[in-house]
């Protein structure tokens, strides 16, 4: 195992944004330490890990497609060919339509190719698959898939424990002691140049990022078994259904809810997303279990990246919502060019965009 005793980077949080910027700077030739309090109800471990190049009622193509979703599928498939394991999964997105509206106003954005190329066709007619509900048809997309995020961070952590990159124990923001060039940690009295807060929504209870507009974003999944509804593709029509390992086994979800949070649980989320379910299949299924986490989400529904104005030592990666998957690989790259040789970050999700707000 490889003790240092400084390190370059010290990285709070060990979700997919954590785990995809730790292995960025290591292949960077940097010295880097992960502290992380493993907990089974983060976003990333909830999360059915879906790729979606087309998203909303209004199939809209989501933000810088291009530039984030072919360098992340070709960043999980490399990841997957080195570990020798079969977590990411490329694979086509069925969006159902929900009525004759719906295929009409697709039909009609199609001849402007406002998707570019993520479409691959358009079905008008009924769609006959497996165990399927789509009366009115449904787009077929390309150029996204789905990685189970939960495989890949239990192999990433039993690397970093193995080769001593990994604390999994409790980060405490209080005991970071600036000292001048960098700072020090004293729990672990070790050194670092810069800290890196990945922590997604638990970013909130950094004291230095408090004046973000952060906010947590509650969602649920369910885990259902579907026999006889064909795995062969992800489909979405107000929920997405993912394939999950076993055949018949999917991952059904989101919700979406804001603060305040129901203090007391209840069924709504499940009678939800079973309704949304059953919009899809006349199969029969079975929910095997339900599942919450938080989001960090932004107003702005756009990440949060870069240094803190009045702290140079500090920096945050982090603001995902639901998108983490999507966008962590390109944008950790992105990061890690920035902090290296001070290449400019892209302006919708560089952190200075809310300097204003920053206390002085």
């Amino acid at each position: 195992m490889t003790d240092f005793s400084d390190y370059d980077y010290l990285l709070v949080g060990h979700g997919i944004a954590g785990a995809v910027l730790a292995r960025e700077l290591r292949g960077r030739g940097y010295r880097v330490l992960v502290y992380d309090d493993p907990r089974p109800d983060t976003a990333s471990r909830v999360a059915a890990g879906l790729m979606n190049p087309v998203a909303g009622k209004r199939f809209a193509l989501t933000w810088r497609a291009q530039e984030t979703l072919p360098y992340a599928v070709a960043y999980y498939e490399a990841l997957a060919a080195e570990f020798g394991e079969d977590f990411f999964q490329a694979s086509p997105i069925l969006k159902v339509f929900g009525s004759e509206q719906e295929q009409q106003q697709m039909l009609a954005r199609a001849s402007a190719n406002p998707w570019e190329g993520f479409v691959e066709k358009i079905e008008s007619a009924p769609i006959e698959r497996a165990g399927l509900l789509a009366p009115f048809g449904g787009a077929w997309l390309r150029g996204g898939g789905h990685l189970r995020v939960e495989w890949l961070l239990n192999l990433l952590a039993r690397q970093g424990r193995a080769e001593g990159w990994l604390r999994e124990e409790t980060f405490s923001w209080q005991h970071l002691v600036s000292s001048g060039t960098g700072v020090a940690y004293a729990p672990g009295q070790l050194r670092a140049r810069q800290v890196v807060c990945c922590q997604g929504v638990a970013a909130l209870a950094c004291p230095h990022f408090s004046w973000l507009p952060l906010t947590p974003n509650q969602g649920a999944v369910l885990d259902v078994v579907v026999p006889g509804l064909s795995p062969d593709q992800v489909l979405n029509r107000g929920a997405y259904v993912v394939p999950a390992g076993s055949e018949g086994q999917f991952r059904v979800g989101a919700t979406y809810r804001w603060p305040p949070f129901a203090t007391e649980p209840d069924d709504s989320d499940r009678r939800e997303l079973a309704g949304r379910l059953a919009g899809l299949t006349a199969l029969p299924f079975e929910v095997r279990g339900e599942r919450r986490a938080v989001r960090p989400a932004v107003r702005d529904r756009r990440p949060l990246l870069g240094r803190h104005p009045t702290l140079p030592w500090l920096t945050l990666f982090g603001g995902f919502g639901s998108k983490g998957v999507s966008l962590a690989p390109r944008l950790a790259a992105l990061l890690a060019e920035h902090l290296g040789s001070g290449a400019e970050l892209w302006p919708d999700v560089t952190l200075a965009r809310y300097y204003a707000h920053c206390p002085s």
